[in-house]
């Protein structure tokens, strides 16, 4: 099932390309980065702890997994209302209700520009308007994610609370925030306000807690020298890839950009 949200990071090329590395057998699964959820559609597991520090992320997941049924009702609202005007007033107020949040989110994610999720110094969403209208898409299935989800615990929290509860046999993917295109020439600088290399340490040492209390471990990350230091000091294998970036202004600057797999058993050929 592909997600219903657009987020910048997403992996809908992991699974592409990558699906194998996934472990075949588990028991609860893990992840504290929730994005797209991507990898989480795709293992669909029966028990999971999804996290992320976004609240209006988090809302969204919730929203579709509480009341599906009226979420669709107000996305076919904003479908029908969709203008310049509806946007700008939709995007300028939060509602309280928490499925009118939701649909809030999904609305503003599918029709602004680029599926950029970016806020201000307050905390307000303001991304302008893109070019895209279609609120509701073709084949897409709320219920069958709001059944997915239900069987999934939803935090607004930090990662490490989370990978923390990892135990034997447990699967914890996880995917934080960087971008690739400085992988080489100045990762820290650009990746600073999306992740701090502080967190970048604290989290390899929460992976390799969870891995040493028997945790199977899969994450992705920029393939940056030091941080393939870390990870290989922990004895996690690691797994060079190539993937296409969509995310640029011009599609001219659009190109592969290498990354990094990290995983805590060698990888399957």
């Amino acid at each position: 099932m592909l997600p219903f949200l657009k987020w910048p990071g997403g992996k809908r090329w992991f699974i592409q390309r990558n699906a194998h590395l996934l472990p075949t057998t588990y028991k609860g699964y893990i992840e504290p980065f929730l994005g797209g959820v991507a990898v989480y559609f795709y293992l669909q597991p029966k028990e999971a702890i999804l996290g992320d520090l976004n609240p209006e992320l988090i809302t969204a997941y919730r929203g579709v997994k509480s009341d599906w049924q009226r979420l669709e009702q107000l996305l076919n609202r904003h479908q029908v209302l969709h203008s310049d005007a509806h946007y700008y007033a939709t995007r300028s107020q939060v509602p309280t209700d928490l499925i009118e949040q939701a649909a809030r989110m999904i609305y503003l994610n599918r029709t602004c520009f680029n599926g950029i999720y970016r806020v201000n110094v307050k905390g307000e969403f303001n991304v302008p308007k893109g070019s895209k209208s279609t609120v509701i898409l073709a084949g897409e299935s709320f219920k069958a994610f709001a059944r997915i989800l239900q069987g999934a615990e939803l935090y607004c929290t930090d990662f490490e609370e989370l990978i923390d509860r990892a135990g034997e046999s447990d699967l914890v993917f996880a995917d934080p925030p960087y971008t690739v295109r400085h992988n080489n020439n100045g990762f820290i600088k650009y990746n600073e306000k999306l992740f701090t290399w502080e967190d970048q340490e604290r989290l390899a040492r929460a992976l390799a807690r969870a891995h040493n209390r028997g945790a199977q471990i899969v994450s992705t990350n920029a393939n940056y020298g030091l941080l393939r230091e870390i990870y290989h000091s922990y004895g996690f294998h690691l797994l060079d890839v190539s993937r296409f970036s969509p995310i640029s202004a011009k599609s001219g600057s659009r190109r592969n950009f290498e990354e990094l797999i990290i995983l805590s058993n060698p990888p399957k050929i």
